[in-house]
């Protein structure tokens, strides 16, 4: 059956690889499975025909045959279980590495998510720059605990798995404040991640989308 996914006409990064659906098309891209990309321009987001498959009106969306999911820890859950190559055999390892899934999508992410509004949504409120330093000092918290943990390791519990192509793909949208930087560890690891075959054939079809001509009309 085919897998269909939906992405961004137009991702509000320019294709750098920070909208969700990259984690799904590496996640796709590991475990080896084909996969069609559906396009939905942000106008359509909130119609009928996409809150059909999001209920939410956010991308992505993952269909195949009579099954559709949404939310990217479901979906990459979903493949991790289904194809080999995310999740570990053993029980107890297996069990390790969804917790890091977790981990990387409620305990990590939340404060990073904030930073983005802040900037962005919020940049230009009275307070926002007093709130800014508060905002990164919680995200410095998480990223000091996490970087202890991973320490000298390769990845987060032994051989890469779904725990950690989620948590790199979080840990990519802290990259652009340079708050990254302070942590020597993690940015090794997230370059691990970066480098690679799957990620890199999952950022440049992400790319090859928002670097392409929109199609006239």
């Amino acid at each position: 059956m085919t897998i269909t996914i939906t992405a961004f006409e137009r991702s509000p990064d320019g294709g750098k690889g920070l909208a969700r659906d990259t984690r799904v098309r590496w996640a796709l891209e590991e475990v080896g499975q084909p996969y069609e990309v559906r396009l939905v321009p942000h106008q359509a987001m909130k119609e009928p025909a996409h809150l059909s498959v999001h209920p939410f009106g956010q991308i992505p969306t993952y269909e195949e045959g009579d099954l559709t999911l949404f939310e990217t820890g479901s979906i990459v859950f979903h493949l991790a279980q289904r194809h080999p190559g995310l999740l570990p055999k053993d029980a107890n390892a297996r069990a390790r590495a969804v917790t890091w899934m977790f981990a990387a999508l409620s305990t990590v992410e939340p404060p990073i998510l904030d930073l983005s509004i802040a900037k962005f949504q919020e940049g230009d409120k009275p307070w926002a720059q007093d709130r800014l330093p508060v905002v990164q000092d919680r995200i410095r918290q998480k990223l000091t605990l996490l970087s202890a943990r991973l320490g000298d390791a390769e990845w987060l519990d032994g051989d890469f798995s779904a725990g950690d192509l989620l948590m790199v793909s979080v840990l990519l949208r802290v990259k652009p404040s340079g708050l990254l930087n302070e942590f020597p560890k993690l940015a090794a690891y997230v370059a691990r991640g970066e480098a690679r075959p799957a990620y890199q054939r999952a950022f440049a079809a992400q790319l090859a989308i928002n670097t392409a001509p929109l199609p006239a009309g």
